[in-house]
């Protein structure tokens, strides 16, 4: 039977040093640490690099009265060497600043990058999105709205921003996603939570 919590937690875990290796556009911080082992006992010390991203939040629009989904497409510099090149389809998404909630980022966010007011938003999960080498968190949320001609062109000049909102049938995304043309961790989730929900919604 699994066990409904961990054996270790952060009190498990010795920080011996930590720095930040590197400031720019984000930040990467090297810490040396220990932690117990499951045999017994700790583990030489480990040195790590950390890319350090934060909370951030992600919303899928759903027009649940006419079967439609809004995907923003923007540049992503992390996809420069993919096949399709490095422009990416991907929920509407922004981090989190300092005192802020998560469902306030998703109204911001939604208005910025999309021109849109969601009507209800509903909490799909939180998840690390990859643990190994970042601790960025996002919170990921569905956002109903009314899509119907709603594509533009939106994202904001200060930031760089260049968002091109698409509006595609429920059964088109499948599709796509199917055919490998949505390669976005966070649409993959929000995609399986909606074809679970969208029946209810």
């Amino acid at each position: 039977m699994p066990r409904d919590k961990h054996k270790f937690n952060r009190g498990d875990v010795r920080v011996i040093t930590s720095e930040i290796a590197y400031q720019g556009f984000f930040q990467l911080r090297r810490v040396s640490l220990c932690h117990r082992l499951f045999g017994g006992g700790w583990s030489q010390p480990l040195q790590r690099e950390i890319f350090q991203r934060g909370e951030a939040v992600g919303v899928l629009l759903y027009d649940p009265q006419n079967q439609l989904i809004g995907l923003v497409e923007q540049f992503r510099i992390g996809a420069l060497n993919e096949p399709l090149g490095p422009w990416q389809f991907e929920v509407v998404a922004g981090m989190l600043e300092p005192g802020e909630m998560p469902a306030d980022v998703a109204h911001r966010e939604v208005q910025e990058e999309a021109g849109l007011s969601v009507d209800k938003l509903i909490p799909i999960c939180d998840y690390l999105v990859s643990a190994g080498g970042t601790d960025e968190k996002m919170h990921m949320f569905c956002g109903l709205v009314d899509l119907t001609d709603k594509q533009g062109l939106f994202g904001l000049d200060s930031e760089n921003e260049d968002i091109a909102l698409h509006v595609w049938s429920y059964q088109d995304v499948l599709e796509a996603r199917s055919a490998g043309r949505l390669n976005s961790a966070a649409v993959t989730i929000a995609l399986q939570w909606l074809e679970l929900s969208h029946k209810t919604l």
